[in-house]
């Protein structure tokens, strides 16, 4: 029995490639999203396929969760529950689409908050048994790694700003399972900074995008935070520091212009280090490499200053630059659909017991033999 893919070291059992175009059920329900896509592939042995949206349909909790100030893991299980059917009818019904139609059934299965991830797999291990389809269970964050495809034929390996609410990492992507962490966070997220720092301006669920909307009118210059790990020549990230730093700060804001002034430091502080991590990265993988190509997904991506800024650092060391649309920066469905048919394409299925998986690294040796994170009972974070 095999629960889960080496993402790692590249495909493993494979039953053989296919090069005819493949139409994929994407499922995604691992956070506050209730999400399902119908993506069409056309592999190449080249790039990996044009990618081609057919449906999708995403169904955000945010008015379950706002008055928490954050995702209660309880009430999101309960709201997939309720949308995963509904959802999915609407996503076949945009595609026109019937389940003949379909030649597999992807589903996220981790990592994420188990209970929601339990749901879509659950719902996607049902339609397959049901259709006589294969599954294919999809890691959330190999999503994210091939989100940028949805807009643009990619081409393989590529250097990978992973960087979300509850991750950030850097990767060389060599291509579909195929993924080596080069840093990754030693303790917050990107995102987790933005939630926790809006959260105590007040400003509350989701904090990212109102962040964003307050900075605009802030300046940047005007508070002080501290930069992390400055001493270290890896490319690992930390936000703790600077996230109990703002909220302290924040408890002192009394008007507007403070709170706006305190949300473009913040911003400008988590898009300078995200650029200095970055940065590093692409001197060290051009050294060994001749396709330098940078690649940012995850729901921090669709910050638009964090995206100008990255996008600069990009250019000035000769690496072109890409970013998924801003649809699919957040979690969606297509993403886990695209990310499945690649699979697909090169024969890779599940079988119909493959478990839900709270944490699921993509380079899952390294994480292992040296985890960013103290792994615990879940496993290692990444």
């Amino acid at each position: 029995m095999e629960i889960s893919a080496d993402y790692s070291s590249g495909p493993a059992a494979a039953t053989g490639p296919s090069v005819r175009p493949l139409i994929v059920l994407g499922l995604e329900t691992s956070c506050d999203e209730t999400a399902a896509s119908v993506v069409r592939l056309y592999p190449s042995d080249l790039t990996g396929g044009r990618a081609e949206v057919l449906s999708s349909v995403v169904h955000s909790q945010i008015d379950d969760h706002a008055a928490y100030g954050g995702v209660v893991p309880e009430i999101a299980a309960r709201s997939h529950v309720e949308m995963i059917a509904e959802v999915t009818r609407r996503a076949m019904a945009e595609a026109e689409m019937g389940y003949d139609g379909l030649d597999g059934i992807a589903a996220t299965a981790g990592p994420g908050l188990v209970g929601g991830v339990m749901v879509g797999l659950s719902f996607g291990k049902a339609a397959a048994l049901a259709r006589g389809l294969p599954l294919v269970a999809v890691n959330h964050l190999e999503g994210h790694a091939v989100s940028a495809r949805l807009g643009a034929e990619v081409t393989y390996p590529f250097l990978l700003l992973l960087v979300s609410g509850g991750h950030c990492q850097i990767l060389e992507v060599r291509g579909i399972g195929d993924m080596s962490r080069i840093g990754a966070t030693i303790d917050d997220a990107a995102g987790e900074a933005f939630d926790k720092i809006a959260k105590a301006l007040g400003l509350g669920y989701p904090g990212g995008p109102a962040m964003e909307k307050l900075a605009v009118s802030g300046d940047p210059t005007r508070y002080e935070l501290p930069r992390a790990l400055l001493g270290r020549k890896d490319c690992d990230f930390s936000f703790s520091g600077l996230k109990t730093a703002a909220f302290r700060i924040a408890q002192t804001c009394e008007t507007e212009q403070d709170k706006a002034d305190l949300a473009a430091a913040v911003q400008a502080a988590i898009a300078r280090q995200l650029s200095e991590r970055s940065e590093r990265a692409m001197r060290d993988y051009a050294e060994t490499r001749d396709h330098r190509l940078f690649v940012v997904a995850g729901g921090v991506a669709a910050n638009r200053t964090i995206r100008a800024t990255l996008q600069a650092t990009a250019a000035k060391h000769g690496f072109d630059f890409l970013a998924p649309p801003m649809a699919y920066c957040t979690d969606n469905a297509a993403m886990i659909a695209l990310a499945g048919a690649e699979r697909l394409a090169l024969g890779l299925t599940s079988d119909i017991d493959v478990v839900a998986r709270p944490r699921w690294p993509l380079d899952e040796a390294r994480a292992l033999a040296d985890p960013s994170h103290r792994p615990g009972r879940k496993g290692a974070k990444a």
